[in-house]
């Protein structure tokens, strides 16, 4: 008899253990989506591309569907003249190629700030160009977004124009009076890229950030290859897609993966901003389908070689300078010092206009003007002042979506923003007189 009742005891607790959901199954009908933007063009800048083009290969591969996959990218590099390998992008040294059947929804000039937004927004009646793919997510779903490009303190860069702190914040908070996600994660790769959020994004709204760099510093570019004379990647982005390419993406977690490549990245500081109540979620709700039936792990190890890094800025300088020590010719080597000599020549005319800027906001008052100029870079709380500043600065003297110097100069603006005694009207008087 006490067999008989081991025996029913034991099928009615197999029957319930089936029962109940696994640790790794929605409790909800959500979908996942995500939005991947590299905002860049030109050979110089192909590392940004090759990491977007990666990381479409790493949802794909993990059973994300298409349909909720929105790409932006310039389509600029794969049939690049300078390509040795047409058709080909890759995003480390042997590497194998990540362009392969990489979705294209955005191509050329509809890669901009407004029709980011509207995508996020979902709004398909306002987006220009491309397929016309937006967000279609709901309350349920799980939103996964990665940029990649330039940045400096309180913005990030479109190849024509610039996306500010203010209006990225304004846009996250919209998707969320929206209900447009259950949880929304955030991978950016860009100098000075914690500046989009520290001091302005919530920490309870389901939003989650990781940055490539703090608010004041630069992110790092790696892997220059001297056949294609240009970087293939970035170190944050390369450590966090080696990650989830050879991660168990069903039991790896968010927090584990934020530790992993915060320790791999010893060139800049990577950051995380927002609500941390869910980064104990396996990866598979992001960069996956925890719905599909694709293997746990894609990829066997593969070794990375040393990644030979440089701070983005330097990035210009450094590559004409290899390309003049690699010439071949006397008239290849002449050319590539001459382009190196206008690049110098441009960052100067830059400084000065800058300089300028300065001295006439403070109205010739040369010992505040040597604070604003030296002093360390000031933390953003009047992102509303930067955005229009830096709005202007682009619009009159250099767009900063076309000129990565300029934006190394950003942190002026940002100081005289912060500094008490200015205002809002002397700034612009300053801009408008100088950048007529």
């Amino acid at each position: 008899m006490w067999k008989l009742t081991v025996i029913v005891v034991m099928t009615c607790l197999t029957g319930l253990l089936l029962a109940l959901p696994s640790l790794h199954s929605r409790e909800d009908d959500g979908k996942n989506w995500a939005v991947l933007v590299a905002g860049s063009n030109g050979w110089d800048n192909y590392r940004h591309q090759a990491d977007i083009c990666h990381a479409y290969q790493i949802l794909h591969k993990n059973g994300f569907p298409d349909e909720r996959i929105v790409v932006m990218m310039y389509d600029d590099i794969a049939e690049n003249e300078n390509n040795p390998t047409p058709g080909k992008i890759i995003n480390r040294p042997y590497g194998p190629n990540v362009y392969a059947n990489v979705l294209k929804d955005y191509t050329k000039n509809h890669v901009n700030p407004t029709n980011f937004i509207n995508v996020l927004l979902g709004n398909a009646d306002k987006v220009t160009g491309g397929s016309g793919k937006v967000l279609k997510s709901g309350p349920n779903d799980r939103v996964f977004i990665n940029f990649v490009d330039h940045g400096a303190q309180g913005l990030v860069a479109f190849p024509e124009d610039i996306l500010t702190a203010k209006m990225l914040n304004q846009t996250i908070n919209q998707m969320y009076m929206k209900k447009m996600f259950k949880q929304l994660v955030i991978y950016v790769e860009a100098c000075e890229a914690g500046s989009m959020f520290h001091n302005v994004l919530a920490d309870n709204k389901n939003v989650y950030v990781t940055t490539a760099s703090d608010p004041t510093h630069s992110s790092y570019a790696c892997y220059y290859d001297r056949k294609r004379g240009t970087y293939l990647g970035d170190v944050y982005s390369i450590n966090w897609m080696q990650n989830s390419d050879q991660a168990d993406m069903q039991t790896e977690t968010l927090i584990q993966q934020f530790d992993t490549v915060r320790r791999k990245t010893n060139t800049s500081k990577v950051c995380k901003y927002g609500d941390m109540s869910f980064d104990e979620e396996d990866l598979d709700n992001f960069q996956g389908d925890p719905k599909s039936n694709t293997p746990s792990k894609l990829f066997d190890p593969y070794p990375l070689p040393p990644m030979d890094t440089v701070a983005a800025p330097d990035v210009p300088v450094v590559i004409l300078s290899n390309r003049i020590t690699d010439a071949t010719s006397k008239t290849e080597r002449q050319h590539y010092i001459g382009q190196l000599e206008k690049l110098i020549e441009h960052r100067e005319k830059i400084d000065k206009t800058i300089r300028s800027i300065l001295i006439e906001a403070v109205e010739n008052n040369f010992e505040l003007a040597h604070h604003i100029m030296h002093h360390q870079k000031h933390d953003i709380k009047n992102f509303d002042c930067l955005h229009v500043m830096t709005k202007s600065f682009s619009e009159k003297c250099y767009n900063l979506g076309k000129n990565d110097y300029a934006m190394r100069m950003v942190y002026v603006l940002v100081n005289l923003c912060e500094t008490e005694r200015m205002t809002e009207s002397m700034i612009l008087s300053a801009i408008n007189k100088i950048c007529h």
